[in-house]
């Protein structure tokens, strides 16, 4: 029998076996080839400790109160999936027999959904690239809101497939020189690969000193905060310019107590954005959408504009993504994006 990965209850994983169901007449059965999870917001619900789950969002009141959320167990784990087709129903017409198709998927080793369910995969386009479509349109909202120009400054905090995402945009972008930051060699090494001028290890430097003292004390114009930690945070702060701008795409958790919103903050009159890709309605709405926001940032790692060469680490065999998924979330020093390849 097949198998998925599942969450038992928080932050525990397993595999699980499931039977084939009957093909319908509008449906495609497919074989997975590859896989991938999200780190943020993935591993937030795989937790399941976060306000969203302790104070729940209230949309009409626009903030967090009321009950714990009820939690619901096993639920399916992971995101995208790029997979071939091995049975058609005998509607459908647009697919055939060995086509390689992808979609928004958990990871399992076959999937049975509605023909227009999925998509084709481009012509030389690679599974990592494609599972990557998910942090490039994430990075691509953050960079929107940025107002980079030709010429910026600009420094990353976070070097996770997110951030990795947007050091490169922000060159494309037009960035003169972009700094990055993590206390993960890998990340550092890899971006600096990708194009990022000065990286940055927080753990053995104070990056606000050493960015002051790459830009004659100007500090950079932009700060793209990433990381979903408020020392990531606290360190945009002190890196930023005077009445600059600080673009914030997380969802923080953790001690808060190393966030100053003191001297700097007070002094250099800096100002935060925050943004999120699949708000109903984004900053530059309505010319700009979810989707269309998504479909950019698919075209870009299309077009090889952006690049994944490394990024997706590690990559296991489908039978070790237990232990893989668990790795994720207790050690995150060890990966950048998760990629399970099933065949």
């Amino acid at each position: 029998m097949p198998k998925e990965l599942i969450a038992t209850s928080p932050r525990q994983a397993a595999l699980r076996e499931y039977e084939e169901r009957n093909l319908e007449a509008d449906e495609i059965r497919i074989q997975t080839i590859f896989s991938s999870p999200k780190h943020g917001s993935g591993l937030r619900s795989f937790r399941a400790d976060t306000k969203d789950y302790t104070s729940p969002f209230d949309r009409k009141r626009g903030i967090h109160r009321g009950l714990p959320a009820k939690l619901s167990y096993p639920t399916r784990l992971g995101d995208m999936a790029v997979g071939e087709v091995i049975e058609v129903g005998s509607e459908v017409n647009q697919w055939q027999i060995g086509n390689q198709v992808f979609s928004h998927l958990p990871i399992r080793q076959t999937h049975t959904l509605k023909s227009h369910q999925v998509e084709a995969v481009p012509t030389a386009m690679t599974p990592e690239a494609i599972v990557y479509s998910d942090p490039a349109g994430v990075a691509l909202c953050a960079i929107q809101a940025s107002e980079i120009m030709l010429g910026s400054t600009v420094a990353v905090f976070g070097l996770g497939a997110i951030g990795q995402m947007a050091a490169q945009q922000a060159k494309l972008q037009g960035a003169r020189r972009v700094f990055a930051s993590d206390p993960i060699s890998i990340r550092r090494e890899l971006a600096a690969k990708h194009g990022v001028d000065v990286v940055i290890d927080p753990i053995a430097d104070d990056a606000g000193e050493l960015i002051r003292d790459e830009t004659d004390n100007a500090g950079v114009d932009i700060s793209i905060e990433v990381s979903a930690n408020y020392a990531g945070m606290n360190d945009a702060i002190r890196s930023t310019g005077y009445a600059g701008r600080i673009v914030s795409a997380a969802y923080y958790v953790g001690d808060s107590s190393i966030l100053s919103l003191e001297g700097e903050w007070h002094r250099n009159q800096l100002t935060i954005v925050s943004t999120r890709d699949v708000n109903p309605t984004l900053r530059n709405a309505p010319r700009w959408s979810t989707e269309r926001l998504h479909a950019e940032a698919f075209d870009l790692l299309r077009e090889g504009k952006l690049v994944v060469d490394g990024l997706i680490y590690p990559i296991v065999p489908f039978e070790d993504c237990v232990e893989a998924y668990l790795a994720t979330d207790q050690r995150p020093t060890e990966s950048i994006k998760l990629g399970v390849r099933h065949i």
